[in-house]
C-alpha cells in the first residue's frame, strides 16, 4: 500500500519524539510539525485505521511494526540526506529542510547511489 508523504512525515516526527522523550503524545508531534492538534489527530486516526499505530487510553502512541518500518526508513533517509548535503556545504538548517523534502521524492536508486557516494567521500 503506498503511503502519503503527510503520513511519512507523522511516523517519522513520532520515531523522533520516542528516541527524545521515550513516549509519543500527540501534542509533542504537532509541536515537532507546526500542526494542529487537530490535525494530528485526523492523521493518527488514519494511522489507527490503517495498522501504523496504536494509542492506549491515555493517548500515548506506539508505533506498531509497519509504521515504525516506514519510520526508520524516512528517518534514516532525512539523516544520510542531511549529512550529504552538509558535506558539500549545503548550511545545517538548509541541509534538514532540503533532506526533509528529498527523503519523500528520491527513488531508491538515486538513494542508494547518494549513499554510496557519500561512504567513498567520507573514506578519502
Amino acid at each position: 500500500m503506498k503511503i502519503q508523504r503527510a503520513s511519512e512525515d507523522y511516523l517519522e516526527a513520532m520515531l523522533m519524539m520516542k528516541e527524545e522523550h521515550g513516549y509519543i503524545r500527540s501534542l509533542d508531534v504537532a509541536e515537532h510539525l507546526g500542526v494542529t492538534k487537530p490535525s494530528v489527530s485526523y492523521a493518527t486516526k488514519r494511522l489507527r485505521e490503517n495498522g501504523y499505530i496504536s494509542m492506549d487510553k491515555d493517548g500515548l502512541i506506539t508505533l506498531l511494526p509497519a509504521g515504525r518500518e516506514i519510520a526508520e526508513r524516512m528517518y534514516t533517509r532525512h539523516k544520510l540526506l542531511t549529512r550529504f548535503l552538509v558535506r558539500i556545504g549545503v548550511d545545517e538548517e538548509t541541509a534538514r529542510e532540503d533532506a526533509c523534502r528529498l527523503e519523500h521524492d528520491l527513488s531508491e536508486t538515486t538513494f542508494a547511489a547518494i549513499c554510496a557516494h557519500a561512504m567513498r567521500s567520507e573514506q578519502k
